[in-house]
């Protein structure tokens, strides 16, 4: 009779335990709302990265990355950058261009740079090239879609949402806990539903005319002065190089091509050279192009025949 008390009364603590953690559990993913039935799904080693223009200073990228980590401690988190200018939709979708080719298949991107906040905007996934991105549906995403044959959903499944949702931080309350759900095997299905048209920018592609002209323009400007034209060899072939061309940008005329820097051995000399994210730069030995030429981003680029 005292074993079997015992026994009985070892189970019921296990039992009160038990109980004791699904309460814990419980009130925490009230909080998270992760849709379940029952048990959590298994916890997996996943890759999330973050691009963003909050900045360092403030508490808003630990945030993200704490909602992400309640979901799913397994979950390796890269930085990109949180650098982007304030708003600046275009100079994320490109920097989000020439970063997610560096990672490997099933990685989650997560770009918020996001003016309109609380509006109407929607909240969308996308699927291409292997990976997923999460973010608003302001175009910050056109770019990699315009190399790939995006599938892109509206999420609206608030289960999936860390509750309340903030009309200032969807960041945080919303594609954060996506991208971890993602991370936790959800299907894109679950969180939202497919849809065919999103915002997108303006194409990246130059423009050709029939003499073989073509017009393009600059798109980015790096730390170092050297400024990134929408050019590629798809449009600047290696015949065009070989016959000769010449740049044209803000009045200043660029007739030489190097394989790398240290290729050109003139102090300030203007030059171009292919960049490591496959479009036609615009450089200055030990100077900055961008402050040489007083170029700006949009400006305008021609290259013709020499």
């Amino acid at each position: 009779m005292k074993s079997a008390s015992r026994k009985k009364i070892k189970t019921d603590a296990t039992k009160d335990s038990r109980q004791t953690k699904t309460r814990r559990v419980g009130s925490k993913e009230s909080s998270l709302r992760v849709a379940t039935s029952g048990r959590r799904s298994p916890v997996k080693p996943s890759l999330i990265t973050l691009l963003t223009d909050f900045g360092n200073s403030d508490y808003f990228v630990a945030a993200m990355k704490g909602v992400i980590l309640s979901y799913n401690p397994a979950t390796s988190i890269v930085d990109i950058t949180h650098d982007i200018p304030a708003q600046d939709i275009e100079a994320a979708a490109f920097t989000l261009l020439a970063a997610h080719t560096a990672f490997p298949e099933g990685t989650i991107h997560v770009a918020v740079v996001d003016p309109e906040v609380g509006s109407k905007r929607r909240a969308i996934l996308i699927k291409a090239a292997g990976q997923f991105f999460v973010g608003p549906d302001n175009g910050i995403f056109s770019y990699v879609c315009d190399e790939a044959e995006p599938e892109v959903f509206h999420v609206n499944n608030p289960e999936y949402f860390r509750q309340p949702v903030s009309d200032t931080f969807n960041g945080r309350d919303i594609f954060a806990p996506v991208a971890a759900a993602l991370a936790r095997g959800i299907v894109p299905q679950k969180l939202g539903v497919e849809i065919d048209v999103f915002v997108r920018l303006p194409s990246l592609k130059p423009e050709i005319s029939q003499s073989g002209v073509i017009t393009g323009r600059v798109i980015h400007i790096d730390r170092f002065g050297n400024c990134v034209t929408n050019i590629t060899q798809r449009e600047l072939t290696d015949k065009m190089i070989d016959d000769g061309f010449r740049l044209t940008i803000q009045n200043h005329h660029v007739e030489t091509l190097r394989r790398f820097f240290a290729e050109e051995t003139r102090d300030n000399k203007v030059f171009c050279f292919w960049g490591s994210a496959g479009f036609l730069e615009i450089a200055v030995k030990n100077g900055s192009a961008a402050k040489q030429l007083k170029i700006e981003r949009g400006a305008l680029v021609v290259v013709t025949h020499s």
